[in-house]
């Protein structure tokens, strides 16, 4: 049973499904395979006692009227079906250390930024406007980034360093580690890190910052139903396990395990690279392509902590929270003492239906080390294959769970009589929902030293395959959405895709003279 498309495209991610539905615009007849329960990747939500918690997607930036995310966004006619709520305007993140009672606020708007933070360094003032100022400069020299524009970055800005940068604009250490605080949206390494990825993560969130009210999920349905209004075929429960050449090394088609094939002119992988890179299979690859991926470092994993509120007893609070143990532990707050666990974590709060002024349910997440569940890395659990992983996994969450709780407990006393209900995931949970290698948060680790280790693009070898999703260069919301339109550029041309950006720029512009 064969089935012919343009464009099939595996795995079910932010960057899989934009693409598709970029391509599905332009006419062409496109498939969407996912071998899960859930589309979205690290869309995914799930729901416990009736409430839903976002397993990757906690806030989104650059969705104001005229940002970037918006604009891409409106181009994908998705926007006007989004349910959102802005957060805290002088407080979207707050920062706060062990032993010091301050909340250190991150802003809303380059200037509230500036203003809230000078509040606990007053001195600080100027120092504040040229981190800003560097840090719109940076994003202001990729391509894309202003949605339509330049065609190359400097490898100068590739090559800047977090922790060079940031001592040169100013040398408090307090405030170092203050304008650091919100590293764990990219993987909590800012020693060795670019300064574009710190740049490129902060500036969406300082424009604006909201949260889905319907949870992440809400935005990969919308792209669901848009895809199938232009006609493509979306599948789930069907996982690719084969890739099918002819002699002269053109992808043809694939099969999923259950035995179905379709065939297409053009591929696009979403998947994790290494999985790709086994479906393709090593000999068609160049070796030094291979070494060089194979010798990627992951991201670390994450634990989450899922608390189910008794009504009415916790306040809500519209803003994330990023603690540390200490100031120091800023600069690679993955590198945990496993007796000391969590010495950092991120919490926010969702707000009650009835009761908006009381939370809910809160979801903390810290740092965690894959070899710290190797003893069950070869079970699978998910929704479609379900595989108890036994009574020695059960305590080892339900332990995690109580050491965080007892931290948590430090921000919010006698936290424990509010609790209703505790869930938990661990980083297999991640690496069997998501795909992603060994339950990685955002892909690979990125460094300053070389930073075009870590950079692929989105054409490979084998003409008519192509890559997108967070292990080929940015991850996150907005990184995935520019990946895609530029793996897209690849396959219509980069000139089709900067016309169509301006034309929808051009009418919203027109529609607000009016």
């Amino acid at each position: 049973m064969k089935k012919n498309y343009d464009i099939l495209v595996i795995g079910s991610g932010l960057g899989g499904l934009v693409s598709a539905l970029i391509l599905a615009k332009e006419g062409l007849k496109v498939c969407v395979l996912e071998k899960n329960n859930q589309y979205g990747g690290n869309l995914q939500t799930f729901s416990r006692d009736k409430l839903i918690f976002d397993t990757g997607v906690h806030y989104i930036g650059g969705l104001s009227e005229g940002q970037n995310l918006r604009q891409f966004f409106s181009y994908l006619e998705i926007i006007d079906g989004l349910e959102l709520q802005k957060m805290d305007e002088n407080g979207y993140d707050k920062i706060t250390f062990e032993n010091d009672d301050v909340e250190y606020p991150h802003a809303q708007g380059y200037a509230n930024f500036v203003e809230q933070l000078a509040v606990y360094f007053p001195e600080e003032k100027e120092n504040l406007e040229n981190y800003c100022e560097e840090i719109q400069r940076v994003c202001n020299s990729f391509p894309r980034y202003n949605v339509v524009g330049k065609d190359n970055y400097s490898e100068e800005i590739l090559h800047l360093n977090t922790k060079r940068l940031l001592e040169s604009i100013t040398s408090n250490e307090k405030l170092q580690a203050v304008l650091l605080g919100s590293n764990f949206l990219y993987g909590g390494d800012s020693e060795n890190i670019p300064f574009y990825i710190h740049a490129l993560t902060v500036n969406s969130y300082i424009q604006s910052a909201y949260k889905c009210i319907k949870g992440g999920s809400q935005i990969s349905k919308i792209l669901i139903k848009k895809l199938r209004e232009y006609g493509a075929e979306v599948y789930k429960h069907a996982e690719v396990s084969e890739m099918i050449f002819s002699e002269d090394n053109v992808l043809t088609s694939v099969k999923t395990k259950s035995g179905k094939e379709y065939t297409a002119k053009k591929f696009i992988s979403n998947i994790e690279i290494r999985s790709v890179i086994r479906l393709i299979g090593e000999k068609r690859l160049k070796k030094t392509f291979l070494n060089r991926v194979l010798s990627w470092e992951p991201v670390s994993s994450c634990f989450s902590v899922y608390l189910v509120l008794k009504p009415n007893t916790v306040p809500n609070f519209n803003y994330n929270m990023f603690h540390y143990s200490s100031k120091e532990l800023v600069w690679n707050a993955f590198h945990y003492k496993k007796e000391n666990w969590p010495e950092t974590y991120m919490l926010s709060s969702t707000p009650s239906k009835p009761h908006g002024e009381f939370a809910e349910s809160l979801t903390a997440i810290s740092y965690m080390n894959f070899d710290e569940v190797e003893d069950w890395q070869n079970t699978i659990n998910t929704i479609a294959f379900e595989q108890e992983r036994g009574d020695a996994y059960e305590k080892f969450k339900t332990e995690k769970a109580e050491k965080m709780i007892d931290a948590l407990e430090k921000k919010i006393p006698s936290l424990r009589n509010s609790i209703k209900n505790i869930y938990t995931s661990s980083p297999l949970s991640y690496r069997d929902y998501i795909g992603s290698f060994e339950g990685n948060m955002y892909g690979y680790i990125k460094t300053s030293e070389n930073p075009l280790k870590t950079m692929v693009s989105p054409r490979t070898k084998i003409d008519n395959l192509f890559l997108t999703g967070q292990s080929v260069n940015m991850h996150g919301i907005l990184g995935c959405t520019i990946g895609a339109f530029n793996t897209c550029a690849e396959i219509l041309g980069k000139e089709v895709i900067d016309e169509r950006l301006t034309q929808m720029i051009n009418k919203n512009n027109g529609k607000k003279g009016k």
